[in-house]
């Protein structure tokens, strides 16, 4: 199986047996990316089966051009609206859903998205044409309460406030464009020998903003749960623990935010069920291959 050099993709064996893939079967991959998930399962149907994969990014546009394929359908939207697009094509039911959460590594090397922090480009992050604003507009146009809310809930940033603080006192100057005058403001704040991460944290936190990406996995995870035929799967790649408590507590409970929904009995009425006991993590040998793999959890769940 040859790797696209788009992006490589992680734990890539282990996705596609997880969907326990029926060759006459319909699959959707919801993140195609580089279309390293999306090349697998095309590998493994047969000449009946289809797969629908979404991406809202051009440059992955471009990629699903080189396969030509006429089981596969790619539509160009974002996934939170996988139902709608879904039922345009006449599909009600699906045999398994395919999601990489991770942002791809063309993504991360090509400095004008704006989303790496090795680069200088513009304050940017959007995985699509279709986000409403971009980082620029957050970190100019956002309160110090409210920026101080994104940093502390999606980068997980201890000293939120100051960085909030630093932000807003550092644009009555002039307004922030380039992501070099953004990591200025968090050199000055990050943690001595812990600055890599510092910077990789702030970033996540206005990247998620900018893309609402844990509003989009609610949404999906609930469409998906819906679509799925009875055994049906449901396998999802995560990169950061509030990707994964998300899907962790939709798999455990049928609800986000963990809320479980119990009848008079006790029983816990959810759509799936886990088939694995504790998430798949990448190899020793993969680690070494691709080091974007240390920080991914693989859930599958089956639906009831």
């Amino acid at each position: 199986m040859i790797e696209n050099p788009y992006h490589t993709s992680v734990l890539l064996h282990e996705c596609v047996d997880g969907l326990a893939i029926k060759p006459d079967g319909i699959y959707v991959d919801v993140t195609f990316g580089g279309g390293g998930h999306s090349r697998a399962i095309l590998e493994k149907l047969g000449p009946d089966g289809r797969l629908f994969a979404f991406d809202q990014d051009p440059d992955a546009w471009r990629q699903a051009e080189e396969i030509d394929d006429n089981r596969l359908e790619l539509i160009t939207a974002n996934f939170r609206h996988i139902q709608k697009y879904l039922r345009i094509h006449g599909i009600k039911q699906v045999d398994g859903i395919m999601a990489d959460f991770g942002v791809s590594s063309f993504q991360l090397d090509a400095a004008e998205r704006g989303f790496s922090t090795r680069f200088d480009g513009p304050l940017d992050m959007r995985m699509g044409p279709s986000a409403s604003t971009d980082a620029a507009e957050i970190l100019n146009s956002y309160s110090a309460e409210n920026l101080q809310k994104i940093f502390g809930m999606y980068g997980e940033i201890k000293n939120a406030r100051t960085l909030a603080q630093a932000v807003v006192q550092a644009r009555t100057q002039k307004a922030l464009k380039t992501t070099s005058e953004f990591k200025e403001i968090l050199a000055k704040l990050a943690p001595r020998f812990r600055e890599f991460k510092y910077f990789a944290q702030a970033f996540q936190a206005v990247r998620i903003e900018v893309n609402q990406e844990l509003a989009v996995i609610e949404e999906f995870l609930e469409q998906a749960a819906n679509l799925l035929a009875p055994e049906g799967r449901l396998v999802v790649l995560s990169f950061h623990s509030l990707e994964d408590r998300l899907v962790k507590n939709f798999i455990r409970t049928g609800d986000c935010q963990g809320k479980e929904d119990k009848d008079m009995f006790g029983v816990v009425h959810k759509p799936l069920e886990s088939v694995i006991r504790k998430p798949i993590t990448a190899s020793e040998e993969e680690l070494k291959r691709n080091p974007r793999s240390r920080s991914a959890k693989l859930r599958i769940a089956a639906k009831l």
